[in-house]
């Protein structure tokens, strides 16, 4: 008769004591899988974990974006591209007398005084106006459209700002008109009397082609940094990495600006980025440029 020595009866329950544990853990996964299921409705039979194989699963088939969605984006990367004619390139926003001055001088002060300016200054100013003007095209409500339009070309605070905003108003609205036209844009622009400013004039556009606000916002900021960016990098001047992150520094910055100005009411405009007003005033007189504001 064959003996069990004590050793070998410990190994025996101890091997059945980690089977158990295995086959109980099974089970729970089990059942927990079948409950989520249940819950969230899904009908599929659950497959034993012990079935499994390690070949993965089909790819994710992803979702393709709406024929409206492709076409805001194309016309948003076009439209505030660097490439579009509205002369940006040769605007400064007072940076170069900044830079000049001693108030500019590497990517750090670039970025401090960029993030002022759109957090206290025209950055935040004109994505407000650009919300009142996208709105008011879209709600059909011409007067709203005609006293915004008025109220931003009165905000402006020095005769050079008022030439660069309003010149790449004018540009942005006759290029989009001869290439991108569409039914209701000339209407809109027709109501806008006088002069109308950059930001109103893609708020105007932006809305006839039925382009929400949001990424028109975003994408305008965006814009609007990068050619202050392009403008800082020749005057400092600055390399094309650290330009790159000084962009990248200043994204929360066009972020929470944008959702600023979106809920913003025109009661809530104003600037204190006195410096950079004081800026745009003096490069009227600077003695030698590179730039028309």
């Amino acid at each position: 008769m064959h003996m069990i020595t004590p050793g070998t009866l410990i190994r025996t329950i101890t091997r059945m004591i980690m089977a158990m544990r295995t086959i109980t853990a099974i089970i729970t996964t089990t059942i927990t899988i079948m409950t989520m299921m249940e819950v969230t409705g899904i009908t599929t039979t659950a497959i034993p974990m012990l079935m499994t194989t390690n070949r993965a699963g089909p790819p994710a088939v992803p979702v393709a974006m709406t024929e409206s969605e492709t076409a805001a984006l194309y016309r948003l990367m076009t439209w505030l591209s660097p490439s579009f004619p509205v002369g940006g390139f040769s605007y400064s926003s007072g940076i170069e007398w900044a830079v000049e001055a001693g108030d500019i001088n590497d990517a750090a002060s670039l970025r401090d005084w960029l993030a002022a300016m759109l957090t206290e200054g025209s950055g935040f100013c004109d994505g407000v106006f650009l919300a009142h003007a996208h709105r008011a095209v879209t709600d059909d409500d011409d007067r709203a459209l005609r006293d915004v339009a008025e109220l931003a070309a009165a905000f402006v605070p020095s005769r050079e700002r008022q030439l660069e905003t309003t010149a790449q108003g004018r540009a942005f609205i006759e290029i989009a008109r001869a290439a991108w036209d569409c039914d209701g844009l000339a209407y809109a622009v027709s109501h806008c009397n006088g002069a109308i400013v950059y930001p109103v004039a893609v708020g105007i556009v932006s809305a006839a082609h039925t382009i929400p606000l949001s990424p028109t916002m975003f994408a305008f900021l965006h814009a609007l940094v990068s050619n202050w960016i392009s403008a800082g990098s020749r005057l400092i001047p600055l390399g094309q990495t650290d330009s790159q992150r000084v962009l990248a520094a200043l994204e929360p910055v066009v972020a929470a600006t944008a959702g600023r100005a979106i809920a913003a009411s025109l009661d809530d405009l104003g600037a204190a980025t006195f410096r950079a007003d004081t800026a745009s005033m003096r490069h009227e007189t600077q003695y030698t440029r590179l730039f028309r504001s």
